[in-house]
């Protein structure tokens, strides 16, 4: 089964609430890279982080094994640690009986994660990582647009 590489990142300013975001994403099969980009004009750095992994994983063509590097450790945490599924199991509130934020894009993920092998890893944002700079790069510029 072909192998894809996907590293994602989101950004917002949130000064002083929602405000605009962008999110953007590179995916790698091979020497085959494609970069994906867009902006929300009031949104927050988790929906952009959540959209990234989304739109990354609708721009598959194929089903396909995925590693997707992301620098959101809460997203990252969320699937490795089963947390995605203890939230779909208890109608997507939280262990506290709080509703779960971001309830509609955690709900995409858990669909779109179905469809494919999916590890997740977690790369610190900012730290060198090429592909993570430049899905941050992206991710700013349409911020910004």
């Amino acid at each position: 089964m072909k192998h894809v590489e996907i590293w994602t990142d989101g950004s917002c300013d949130q000064t002083p609430g929602p405000g605009p975001g962008g999110w953007g994403a590179v995916l790698r099969y091979g020497k085959h890279i494609k970069k994906i980009s867009g902006h929300v004009d009031k949104t927050t750095n988790n929906r952009m982080e959540l959209t990234a992994v989304i739109e990354s994983l609708k721009a598959l063509t194929e089903i396909v094994d995925v590693i997707i590097i992301s620098d959101s450790q809460f997203i990252v945490d969320a699937i490795n640690k089963n947390w995605l599924n203890m939230w779909k199991e208890n109608n997507w509130w939280t262990k506290q009986d709080i509703p779960l934020k971001n309830a509609d894009l955690w709900k995409e993920v858990y669909k779109l994660l179905g469809k494919y092998c999916v590890t997740m890893q977690w790369v610190k944002g900012h730290s060198g990582d090429k592909w993570n700079t430049i899905a941050d790069e992206l991710a700013r510029s349409r911020m910004l647009s």
